[in-house]
């Protein structure tokens, strides 16, 4: 045994040095791959596995125009993913219900509710509308509970009238039993609409909500229903940006005292000589357009929580070109799973508020400058147009719904 061991002879250093070599290109071949499949698991790739994926590269190529900069948690798959959805997403609308009532028109495209009635608009003017339910990938409920609620329809008979109507689609249709409602989904842009749904359970636990008010007290889900943004259309002014030097007041807000820390953030700092706090909404008498004209003015714009979490002082902050500051301890921001919004905005507790001041004098001005140079970025993801444009409202929201489209069909 020793003689059969000694024949062959040790190996030299040069061997040595081969085989830590092929070694650590291997190990640097396997932890390329994982880091790559760990982002694919947050960001899916999701091709057809009928044709063969294109390259990363040849796909960035093609837009190359677009500068996403690092506001995005993962820009490349961003990219790469919104020019599949562009491709190939698909929407059916159920066309049950009288066209001229709630099941089919919201109430109107302006106000702090508009967006709604973009959505309804905007799906139908887009490429994402398909009439063949068998090649669409999601169902839109055309529930307009906003039009609901400009008829003076009780929430009592609101809950009624839509089970009425989600009962009769599952017993006309088989696409909700595919997939008990998963691959379905409503959008509302009004508290009233989340009053409105929440008696049908089958609706809220199983569909996509796209609503403005994502409170998770009325049983918001973030990895299966969507932030809507809340969008005063038409904006009363142009957007700011490009304005660092008019930006002389450290922060603003104006608003009712309708929640717990906004009666907070009154009784702290109304009397502040550097933040400009006012404990109600600024009186039109006062003189034209004075509370957007203040966005201007404004580094950093407080947005505090309100009756329902969400605001049009956000997408309000973002148009004008002052930073939000989101003073709320539950609130999904709007496409927070594909905007870095620490990139463009300020995420403070509620329990901030008493030390609002200073947090906002400690940010440096060149963190300021960034700040505001990224929300210039992504002013066009909180517009709704029509017919949409690229990287719009719209086109985010479908974007959120694209990477929620895949689910168990039965």
């Amino acid at each position: 045994m020793t003689a059969a061991k000694l024949s062959h002879p040790p190996p030299s250093s040069s061997a040595f040095f081969l085989r830590g070599l092929l070694l650590a290109l291997a190990a640097i071949t396997l932890i390329t791959f994982t880091h790559f499949s760990l982002k694919s698991v947050q960001s899916p790739l999701l091709y057809d596995s009928s044709t063969p994926p294109p390259t990363l590269l040849k796909v960035l190529a093609e837009n190359d125009s677009e500068d996403l900069g690092d506001v995005y948690h993962f820009p490349e798959m961003f990219k790469l993913n919104y020019a599949e959805m562009d491709k190939k997403f698909k929407v059916y609308i159920y066309l049950d219900g009288d066209p001229n009532t709630f099941y089919q028109t919201p109430r109107k495209l302006t106000g702090k509710y508009a967006s709604e009635g973009y959505f309804f608009q905007n799906i139908r003017e887009s490429q994402f509308h398909t009439d063949d339910p068998d090649q669409a990938d999601l169902f839109f409920i055309p529930i307009s509970c906003h039009k609901m609620r400009g008829k003076g329809t009780s929430y009592e008979n609101m809950t009624v009238i839509v089970q009425n109507y989600v009962e009769n689609l599952i017993s006309k249709y088989p696409y909700w039993n595919r997939t008990l409602g998963s691959d379905h989904f409503f959008v509302t842009c009004h508290d009233v609409g989340v009053r409105a749904t929440e008696g049908v359970p089958l609706l809220v636990k199983n569909s996509i909500r796209v609503v403005c008010s994502p409170s998770y007290d009325v049983g918001f889900i973030p990895h299966k229903d969507v932030a809507l943004p809340q969008v005063l259309q038409p904006f009363a002014l142009p957007a700011g940006g490009n304005d660092i030097e008019n930006r002389t007041t450290l922060g603003f807000w104006a608003g009712h005292r309708n929640s717990k820390i906004r009666v907070i953030l009154a009784q702290v700092w109304q009397n502040d000589t550097e933040l400009d706090i006012s404990n109600n909404r600024i009186n039109r008498a006062t003189g034209h357009l004075v509370y957007q004209k203040r966005f201007y003015r404004t580094k950093f714009c407080i947005c505090p929580g309100g009756s329902q979490v969400n605001s049009a002082r956000i997408a309000d902050s973002i148009h004008y070109g002052c930073i939000p500051v989101i003073l709320s301890n539950y609130y999904d921001l709007p496409f927070n799973d594909i905007l870095d919004w620490r990139k463009f905005s300020v995420v403070l507790k509620e329990n901030d508020v008493y030390q609002l001041k200073q947090i906002l004098k400690d940010i440096s001005h060149a963190e300021f400058v960034d700040l505001h140079n990224n929300l210039v970025k992504v002013q066009k993801h909180f517009q709704w147009n029509s017919p949409p444009i690229k990287y719009d409202a719209f086109h985010m929201v479908m974007y959120d719904l694209w990477l929620r489209r895949h689910v168990i069909k039965y």
